[in-house]
């Protein structure tokens, strides 16, 4: 299943119950990046900030002061069950005086979320890889025609007497297409190493 992010930030509002509901999300490429954009935007006069991000396979949720299970599982569950990855959301909530109940507080934690998600724009996520080249300088102008045609995001370069030395991101499914137009243009003089995903 491929996933995707947020092409952009979202946000809905949902009241349950005299109680209101505001739910906002946004894309976050790091956990230390979700975590400050929830810091950013948590409501001081809410009556609770309840969280939850997924990046990959690292995820936290926070119930901030709900019963245990009833808040950040089920904004967690509808990150998940919308395919997304890399988001972050949080639900505030300002208490209008009636309990809602376990199964009152899951259905509007995880509905604002679900819905917040659902109304979103998406951007699919491409897996990416990054990897290291190096060239002569007879072949620098061959390499730097190879990285503009494959859209390669040059993280790094450096210069050295032997040549020159790049750091590179570029799709994953583009990566082993790169390297045969580059073995090509430079008679095989090109070489690579430490590639990431």
């Amino acid at each position: 299943m491929s996933l995707d992010t947020l092409a952009a930030p979202a946000s809905h509002a949902i009241e349950v119950r005299h109680s209101r509901f505001h739910a906002r999300a946004a894309a976050a490429e790091s956990p230390a990046a979700a975590q400050a954009w929830l810091q950013e935007v948590a409501v001081a006069d809410a009556t609770h900030n309840c969280w939850a991000w997924r990046i990959g396979g690292d995820y936290r949720s926070s119930d901030d002061g709900e019963p245990a299970g009833t808040a950040g599982r089920p904004i967690l569950a509808a990150i998940d069950g919308q395919g997304f990855d890399r988001v972050a959301v949080v639900v505030a909530r300002w208490f209008g005086g009636v309990k809602l109940g376990v199964g009152g507080l899951v259905r509007a934690y995880g509905g604002a979320a679900a819905e917040c998600l659902r109304l979103a724009g998406r951007r699919p996520l491409v897996a990416q890889r990054e990897l290291v080249l190096h060239t002569g300088f007879d072949d620098l102008g061959a390499v730097h025609a190879a990285l503009e045609s494959f859209a390669a995001e040059k993280l790094d370069e450096a210069f050295a007497a032997d040549g020159a030395h790049f750091r590179l991101r570029l799709p994953a499914a583009r990566v082993d297409d790169l390297k045969t137009r580059l073995r090509d243009a430079t008679r095989d003089r090109v070489r690579f190493d430490i590639e990431r995903t």
